[in-house]
Parts: C-alpha cells; sequence; structure tokens
C-alpha cells in the first residue's frame, strides 16, 4: 500500500504546522518522493537531526507504507 501526496503533507503539517512544503511523486507510484520542508523547528539543528524529526513526524510509515524519500531541510 502507497501514501498519497495528500497524506504525507498531512504528516508534515502535523509536526510542522508553519511550514513550508513542496512534495513530488519521483515516479509517478505514489511511493518515491523527493520533499523539500522549511520550518522553523529545523533552526539551529544539524541537517541530521533535522531528518530525524521528518522520519519522526511519518510515525513509522518510512520503509512500509513509504519507500523512498528524498529530504531537503532547512529553516527559514
Amino acid at each position: 500500500m502507497a501514501m498519497s501526496v495528500s497524506e504525507l503533507e498531512n504528516y508534515l503539517r502535523e509536526a510542522f504546522p508553519d511550514a513550508q512544503i513542496k512534495i513530488t511523486d519521483l515516479a509517478g507510484d505514489s511511493d518515491h518522493y523527493s520533499c523539500a520542508i522549511t520550518s522553523n523547528a529545523f533552526k539551529g539543528l544539524t541537517r541530521v537531526k533535522q531528518h530525524q524529526l521528518v522520519y519522526q513526524a511519518l510515525q513509522g510509515h518510512m520503509g512500509g507504507k513509504l519507500h523512498a524519500l528524498a529530504l531537503q531541510t532547512s529553516a527559514p
């Protein structure tokens, strides 16, 4: 079972309500996405910690409903 763009965005908006989010379906299969997220939540954090926060926001779906996610995270 794949994850829709809207479902992915809902998880991210719940965790990062202030975020600017751009999601691209890379393969057209709802299973491989590219995602750029800009949020105040990332201020002062390393890139690794920023990505960990995103994976936490996905509530365990990474590797299951969502196979691949290329991330770009930044603070405003």
